[in-house]
């Protein structure tokens, strides 16, 4: 299991996760993260193809939205709501622009799926990679056309926050 550190603020006053840590559980979603985004994205299109139908599919992200790390309620304030989102998403970044990592929770089993897809895309990386990165995978695995509206907008406002918060992280580190 690998530890990382998941704080509520930049300067850590106001919530913690578990004695400051949340402990993740790449195994089960990769056994190790890939080393870059778009290696993220190639394994996720992999593993989506071994499921013949969308029913298949959607277990599939339910069972990874269960295995995302438990996520503080007192993390669960308005600055780190995602809006845009039908369902309740929250996203709380913390790290550098050399290394950022994301935790998100959401009351919805298959946003929380779809949630644990883009932290595995985008957790853990540069801040530049990260603004840089596209979610191919979101086409190659044909999620797209299998998404509901709201859903679709959901997953597109939480992707522009999570780069907002990498384009700004980047910016502090050049200033």
């Amino acid at each position: 299991m690998a530890r990382a550190g998941a704080y509520c603020s930049r300067d850590r006053s106001d919530c913690r996760f578990a004695n400051g840590f949340a402990v993740r559980d790449n195994a089960a979603m990769n056994e190790a993260a890939s080393p870059s985004a778009d290696q993220a994205q190639q394994d996720i299109a992999e593993e989506f193809a071994l499921f013949g139908d969308w029913s298949e599919r959607y277990q599939y992200l339910i069972d990874l939205g269960r295995q995302l790390p438990p996520f503080p309620e007192a993390c669960k304030i308005e600055a780190y709501r995602v809006h845009g989102c039908q369902s309740m998403v929250w996203l709380v970044p913390s790290g550098n622009a050399d290394r950022m990592h994301f935790e998100a929770t959401s009351d919805s089993a298959i946003v929380s799926g779809l949630l644990a897809l883009l932290l595995r895309v985008y957790s853990d990386r540069p801040a530049r990679e990260i603004s840089a990165t596209e979610p191919q995978f979101i086409s190659s695995i044909g999620l797209a056309k299998h998404l509901s509206p709201t859903r679709s907008n959901g997953l597109a406002a939480t992707l522009a926050k999570l780069k907002a918060y990498a384009a700004a992280t980047a910016q502090e580190h050049l200033e």
